[in-house]
């Protein structure tokens, strides 16, 4: 289970502000720049959370924060109760992030970069070829593990850092749009794959534009505005609470962009 605790987030402004283009983008306050204000919700275990959010929301700056890689300015987070700032460490052996960033090394084969990031969890060798072969099953990879990571379309490659985000079986796992920009037999294997991280009673936090991948993955929704939250529910509570019948439009309406709901 995570727990985010009134989390919020300030970066130190560089040089002169540019125009916002969308009034969905962060606020300039004075020197900084107000990424998260006091984010607060709880994502089960065996279920999946959507992150919603337009560009600019905050979306992936909470995910690295809860992936220990950035430090909240105030708040904190728990994972299975174990809090992301007294014990930084053992959240990470528990959860499994993968960023919007493939970040392959290009000389290294698939098989390679996933039991290099399989290392430092402490899996012995059988039982990491093992937890390897199963994810080149389950993700198709079977055609291009082999091959270098430079030589890769940028689907195979999404789907090696798949399999290195889950190489240690995390109990949690944040994908961060892990189908954006790929094809429709790529997209459709990382969908399955998610739907599968539930049905083993893991706790998945989904970041995606898609409301199709919404419909058909999310049990609960969040959706930032800002860098603060604007709704927590169900998909169906979004079609309710705004009287829309489609998901992006009740989506547009939540996060108050009246200008597209007209258009």
């Amino acid at each position: 289970m995570i727990e985010i605790k009134n989390i919020s987030k300030s970066f130190k402004r560089r040089g002169k502000s540019p125009k916002r283009r969308f009034e969905t983008e962060p606020q300039l306050t004075g020197k900084k720049v107000n990424a998260l204000a006091d984010v607060s919700f709880c994502a089960e275990n065996g279920k999946i959370l959507g992150l919603l959010g337009p560009n600019g929301a905050g979306k992936t700056t909470l995910l690295r924060i809860l992936s220990t890689s950035l430090k909240a300015t105030t708040g904190t987070a728990s994972f299975d109760g174990i809090d992301i700032l007294q014990n930084p460490l053992e959240v990470r052996r528990r959860i499994g992030f993968l960023s919007d960033n493939t970040g392959l090394y290009g000389r290294l084969t698939g098989r390679e970069m996933i039991e290099y990031f399989g290392r430092p969890y402490g899996i012995d060798k059988k039982t990491l070829k093992n937890r390897i072969d199963e994810l080149i099953g389950l993700l198709a990879m079977g055609d291009f593990i082999d091959k270098r990571n430079d030589s890769l379309s940028s689907g195979m490659k999404q789907k090696v850092s798949i399999a290195r985000t889950l190489v240690h079986d995390p109990q949690i796992v944040m994908f961060d749009e892990p189908t954006t920009g790929l094809d429709v037999a790529a997209a459709e294997a990382i969908l399955q794959l998610i739907e599968s991280c539930k049905q083993k009673g893991k706790t998945v936090l989904f970041c995606t534009h898609h409301m199709h991948e919404v419909q058909r993955l999310c049990d609960n929704v969040v959706i930032l505005s800002r860098g603060r939250l604007c709704f927590t529910g169900t998909p169906q509570q979004m079609l309710s609470q705004t009287g829309q019948v489609h998901l992006d439009k009740a989506f547009l309406a939540l996060i108050g962009h009246k200008e597209a709901l007209n258009a």
